[in-house]
């Protein structure tokens, strides 16, 4: 069997979906994207792709160590966003030459479902007592909010406040047993984070995420140090190698790995096995379409640690488009009791609507990250 075409759609909401194909007739899907870069992305897939035509897509890490190693400068989220894709892609052929689903390729599964996690309050965080209520009484016994809005270095007290406020709300609508992802998007640097960590303890939240910005792990050491909340990180790191230290570190307990964005199915495998050998759960990041999804699923089988699942069904992004437009098989991600069950199917397990498909990305987007700046006129993060 050899890989004959390709074919890459930049479709809204802000999504780039690729599809390979084989002389067999067998076509793999995969999402490669960076949230406001899928265009430098789908260069890159390009690039990557002018070696794997007419190459056995059977032969996965080869053409993986291929991609990665054949280049001189490694890495990044531009290169490991395409890979990611690619890698995918192989993934869903290889399961449907073999009409197996991916997680039996890779050892069989240790569960048939996972319990998945919703999004609430937006960018700005507004509301969410009510919003955490509604996704409560449909099943779910789990949300992720952002923490708080842009904050400076040093901050007011203010904003503290206003963050424990939403965090309290949440917590006496739906009650103990909810859990409370509080997201702090790396927009929070080390003195307010110490702050926010101690303050939010009484809350008891499911974790802390990204409560400074990976190139600042090394202070998650002094946040550890004085708070009992999960730490959670790693959606913007992007190989085994990045996790290496911090897994080393001992100051994280929940890794957060795309698998759109680190590398692909094959290298997240990799790099949840590594976080079991330190007793570290994780809960793979996707806030992305359908492909993606189904990806983070087929690893979520075959890997112990793996606790719960984000997914971004009705997130603020997808409006016009969410995730189950452009899926045949729309009910494959149905929740009941705040689970998702495994697809079976061989490969992902999706069947994509190409004509939907083949519509959007006509219309295509032009997505980019919100630039906020703060009253001083300074660049905040977002």
């Amino acid at each position: 069997m050899k890989i004959i075409s390709y074919k890459t759609y930049v479709v809204p909401p802000r999504w780039l979906f690729l599809k390979i194909e084989t002389d067999e007739g067998i076509i793999g899907w995969g999402e490669p994207v960076i949230e406001g870069k899928a265009k430098t992305v789908q260069t890159a897939v390009d690039e990557c792709m002018t070696y794997l035509i007419d190459k056995n897509p059977l032969n996965i890490e080869d053409h993986w160590s291929v991609l990665y190693r054949g280049g001189f400068y490694r890495g990044g989220p531009i290169l490991m966003s395409a890979i990611a894709g690619i890698d995918q892609a192989l993934w869903d052929i290889k399961g449907k030459y073999h009409n197996a689903p991916i997680h039996q390729l890779m050892g069989g599964a240790c569960r048939d479902s996972i319990e998945v996690y919703s999004w609430i309050g937006g960018d700005r965080p507004t509301d969410v007592a009510k919003a955490a209520s509604d996704l409560q009484e449909a099943g779910f016994k789990a949300i992720k909010m952002n923490a708080t809005e842009e904050l400076q270095i040093i901050d007011s007290y203010d904003k503290v406040d206003a963050t424990l406020e939403r965090v309290s709300a949440i917590r006496e609508a739906c009650g103990k047993a909810f859990k409370i992802g509080i997201d702090f998007h790396g927009r929070v640097h080390k003195p307010m984070a110490k702050v926010l960590a101690k303050e939010l303890e009484v809350f008891h939240p499911m974790f802390i995420e990204e409560p400074v910005l990976p190139e600042n792990n090394e202070a998650l050491r002094d946040i550890a140090s004085m708070t009992s909340i999960p730490i959670a990180t790693g959606e913007r790191m992007f190989s085994r190698w990045h996790f290496k230290e911090l897994l080393h570190s001992g100051y994280v307990d929940i890794i957060q790995p795309d698998v759109s964005h680190a590398g692909g199915i094959t290298e997240c495998k990799k790099i949840m096995s590594m976080a079991e050998a330190y007793d570290i759960a994780v809960a793979p990041h996707c806030p992305l379409g359908p492909i993606a999804l189904a990806a983070c699923l087929q690893v979520d089988a075959s890997c112990h640690n793996a606790f719960i699942q984000e997914q971004s069904m009705g997130i603020h992004y997808n409006k016009g488009n969410d995730v189950k437009d452009y899926l045949v098989n729309k009910d494959i991600f149905d929740f009941h009791e705040g689970m998702v069950k495994i697809p079976e199917g061989p490969g992902l397990g999706i069947e994509m609507n190409e004509e939907m498909v083949d519509e959007m990305a006509k219309k295509g987007h032009e997505w980019q990250n919100p630039l906020w700046r703060h009253k001083d006129g300074s660049v905040a993060e977002w």
